[in-house]
């Protein structure tokens, strides 16, 4: 399998703007001035499915064959990358199946069910309800999308990499959540060709580090539990294809707590009126948990998806603003 390269990226953009509008990049001063830097949000959470993965399923599937497309897609997710395959599936007619974990975040499955996908629950966790599809669902006739290991999805979750820099053309630090990675790949093949100077540092939640471990020590590892309320970070495993990109286009990788998380997405909502999800809150929670390294850059943090649970907003709620009134 081949990673994906800058042109790759730019010959998916005529795909994703025929039908996606490029999302705005935006310095909030509320921000800026709480983190000591200039720092702009990449509003993923304005994509029609509230996140970031949309991009790379409108890439895959409009590049589908014409036999692909009789037989069907079918995913492992918990909410973003569903929405994301269900979104392109209805655009271009055709059937698309969903394997979620059971209790997951409850919007989001509606969310994927509304977009016509049939949803299988399965498995406590992620990685059980993939281990689910792969053993028991794979037929050799439906195309199975896996979230990371697919350059098709990856050079189209990239583009908004390129919006960062057709916008802020000389960003100094770009941070991207990484759940199994594909957007922080998509982004640094991009800062690589266009600014190799520009830093790309991945974060993911202390409580499911996986991604984060296997990149620091260079071998895949996975962690027994994944317990993060943000479900979009919520691993316990890595994808070989993608730990290999982040290996030459990451400079650093970043934990953030979950306490943080909650803390970044009241800030989000405070200063910007935007609902981050656990995954969306991410980037910017590792700017707050680190001032001195970031002051006086200027920064991108990549809100990479809106779709919050609304039972975690009485939480997000109450800490911020008690972290707020010290």
């Amino acid at each position: 399998m081949r990673a994906p390269t800058y042109q790759d990226i730019q010959d998916a953009l005529p795909r994703i703007h025929s039908i996606l509008p490029p999302t705005p990049l935006i310095e909030w001063p509320g921000l800026s001035r709480l983190t000591g830097t200039q720092l702009f949000l990449k509003h993923e959470n304005h994509q029609p499915v509230g996140a970031f993965k949309v991009r790379g399923g409108i890439n895959l599937v409009s590049t589908l064959s014409e036999e692909e497309r009789q037989a069907g897609i079918m995913g492992c997710s918990t909410g973003n990358h569903g929405q994301s395959l269900a979104f392109a599936a209805r655009k271009y007619g055709v059937k698309c199946t969903i394997v979620v974990p059971r209790n997951n975040n409850p919007d989001k499955v509606e969310a994927i069910r509304m977009l016509g996908a049939e949803i299988i629950e399965a498995g406590e966790d992620f990685n059980e309800a993939k281990q689910y599809l792969e053993e028991q669902l794979i037929d050799g006739k439906r195309r199975y999308v896996h979230s990371a290991n697919e350059p098709k999805l990856i050079a189209g979750v990239g583009t908004q990499g390129i919006e960062i820099f057709d916008t802020l053309p000389n960003p100094d630090v770009i941070l991207v959540p990484v759940g199994m990675g594909s957007g922080v790949c998509g982004t640094g093949i991009v800062a690589r060709y266009m600014r190799p100077q520009t830093e790309v540092i991945g974060v993911q939640a202390e409580n499911a580090p996986a991604n984060q471990l296997s990149w620091k020590a260079g071998t895949a590892i996975t962690t027994p539990t994944a317990s993060t309320w943000a479900e979009g970070v919520a691993t316990r495993a890595g994808a070989e294809f993608t730990q290999q990109i982040m290996q030459s286009v990451l400079d650093d990788f970043l934990l953030v707590s979950e306490e943080e998380m909650r803390i970044a997405a009241y800030h989000i909502l405070k200063q910007t009126h935007n609902l981050a999800e656990g995954a969306g809150a991410a980037a910017l929670a590792a700017v707050l948990k680190n001032p001195a390294r970031f002051a006086g850059k200027k920064v991108v943090a990549v809100l990479s998806g809106g779709n919050l649970n609304l039972a975690e907003l009485p939480d997000i709620l109450r800490i911020g603003s008690e972290q707020a009134s010290y």
